[in-house]
C-alpha cells in the first residue's frame, strides 16, 4: 500500500560508504529482496539484528567470526536494503518464515544464531517452530524475549500502528533524524555511545523514510506474548551477552528469561548498554565464539 511512499533504501546510493559491501548480495527468497552479508567458511553462524539497525550492527564483529564460521547476516524485512514483502513479513512469525525461506534458498542450516534484541526473538520463534534448529545454539545479545514494560510496551504496539498507517510519520521522522545531532541523541538513550561510523551508519538509515516506514510496520506487528508464553519450551542451548546500562530492554528482564530457560548462562558486562556489542565488537566476538 505505501510502497509508492517508501521504496525502500538505494544500494546504489550508500553502497560506497557501507561496511564490507564487497561481501554484499541480493537473494530473493519468500517474496522478499534480501540484502545479505556472508563472510568466511565453516558451520553457519546467522546474524539478526534489532529494531531500527541492519546488517551494519555486526560489522565489528564479521571479520572475527568470520575465521571460524560462515557467516550470515541479513537485513531484517523492511530494514536498510531489504524489501517488506507481503502483509504480515513484518510481525514476528512472519520475519521468522521469510528468514526460513532465505537459508532454504541459501542452502544453509545455522549451528548457531545470534540475536540481538528484537532479533533474539526471531531466533527462539525460529527454534521453536524449526526442527532443523532444535540443537542450534542461540546466543541473545540484550535480548527482547519477554514483553517490554511501560512506555516500550505501547511504542511496541498501538502508538507504532497509528504511526505506521500514516504516510506522513516516517517522512517526518526521518526528516528529525537528519537534523545534526538528533541520531547521537536517539541512540544515547539506549545506554550506548558509538563511533563516528556507527553514528553515520544510524543516521543514514533513520533519516530514510523507507527504513523508517519499515520500522514503523514492523514495530506495530510485534507480539511477544505468544513467544514468551513458549519460552520454557526452548531446549537449545541458550547463552545472553547483557549491558548493564541497556536503557531499552532492562537487564532484569534477563533474570525473568532465566527463571524460563534454566539451561541459560548469562553474562553482564558493565559499562555497556542495548547497542554493547558495537560498543565492544571485540569483546562480544570472544564471548560468542567461547559460547560455540
Amino acid at each position: 500500500m505505501f510502497d509508492r511512499f517508501y521504496p525502500g533504501m538505494s544500494w546504489a546510493a550508500h553502497q560506497a560508504h557501507w561496511p564490507h559491501a564487497q561481501h554484499s548480495r541480493f537473494v530473493q527468497a519468500g517474496g522478499i529482496q534480501w540484502h545479505v552479508q556472508m563472510m568466511g567458511q565453516g558451520p553457519c553462524m546467522l546474524l539478526l539484528h534489532g529494531t531500527g539497525s541492519g546488517s551494519f550492527s555486526w560489522r565489528g564483529l564479521l571479520p572475527t567470526l568470520a575465521q571460524h564460521f560462515t557467516v550470515v547476516a541479513p537485513d531484517l524485512p523492511g530494514h536498510a536494503f531489504s524489501s517488506r514483502g507481503a502483509e504480515g513479513a513484518l510481525s514476528l512469525p512472519g520475519m521468522a518464515e521469510g528468514l526460513r525461506a532465505l537459508l532454504l534458498q541459501l542452502k544453509l542450516t545455522p549451528q548457531v544464531i545470534v540475536g540481538h534484541s528484537a532479533g533474539a526473538a526471531i531466533a527462539a520463534h525460529m527454534a521453536l517452530h524449526m526442527e532443523s534448529l532444535s540443537r542450534s545454539t542461540l546466543i541473545g545479545l540484550n535480548p527482547a524475549w519477554l514483553p517490554l514494560p511501560g512506555v516500550a510496551s505501547w511504542l511496541f504496539g498501538p502508538a507504532a500502528k497509528l504511526a505506521a498507517l500514516n504516510p506522513l510519520s516516517a517522512w517526518a521522522t526521518a526528516k528529525l533524524a537528519a537534523k545534526p545531532g538528533a541520531v547521537s541523541e536517539w541512540l544515547g538513550r539506549t545506554g550506548s555511545l558509538l563511533d563516528a561510523q556507527g553514528l553515520d551508519l544510524y543516521t543514514r538509515v533513520l533519516s530514510d523514510s523507507g527504513h523508517v516506514h519499515g520500522v514503523l510496520s514492523m514495530m506495530a506487528a510485534w507480539r511477544l506474548k505468544p513467544l514468551a508464553a513458549r519460552l520454557h519450551e526452548i531446549r537449545n542451548p541458550v547463552f545472553m551477552h547483557i549491558g548493564e546500562q541497556d536503557q531499552t530492554v532492562p537487564p532484569a528482564l534477563a533474570d525473568q528469561a532465566c527463571g524460563l530457560l534454566p539451561q541459560a548462562q548469562q553474562h553482564v558486562q558493565s559499562g555497556l548498554g542495548h547497542l554493547a556489542h558495537e560498543q565492544d565488537p571485540t569483546g562480544t566476538s570472544q564471548f560468542i565464539l567461547g559460547c560455540c
